[in-house]
């Protein structure tokens, strides 16, 4: 099962407050320029869906890649702006990039991990193997 934040009372668990929140982000974000898009988990009957927000990259921006169940979305991407006229020049360079890695559960198929892009939001489906799929109830007669 992929890991999904809760919190079940008014009070944040000690576990919702060491993986909500990414360590020192403002830290890094400032120097760097690493700014890390928000990820919905979704679990249904039949797949895990993980939705990475990230306005402005398109579809060539995004690596996905897949190593010893360690699901790795990475982005880098460079835009340079240059104006030149007869007494000055004046260039501007932007790099973004993140890196978010999820552990998968051995109840998933990785080979059939399939990725869309639209509207700003990287889809990922990773569906489930048949024997961790959720049954239906089932009524049992008495004999």
């Amino acid at each position: 099962m992929l890991p999904i934040l809760k919190s079940k009372s008014f009070f944040p668990s000690i576990v919702d407050e060491f993986f909500g929140k990414d360590y020192l982000p403002n830290l890094f974000e400032f120097q760097t320029g690493i700014n890390m898009p928000s990820v919905n988990i979704i679990e249904g009957k039949e797949d895990f869906r993980i939705e990475v927000a990230a306005p402005g990259l398109e579809k060539g921006d995004f690596n996905i890649h897949l190593e010893n169940n360690v699901l790795t979305i990475s982005s880098e991407k460079e835009a340079k702006n240059e104006d030149k006229d007869e007494r000055y020049m004046r260039r501007e360079f932007s790099y973004t990039s993140f890196r978010r890695s999820f552990s998968l559960p051995q109840s998933v198929e990785s080979d059939k991990i399939a990725a869309t892009h639209s509207n700003g939001v990287l889809n990922i489906t990773i569906p489930k193997r048949e024997e961790a799929k959720v049954k239906p109830a089932k009524q049992i007669e008495i004999s």
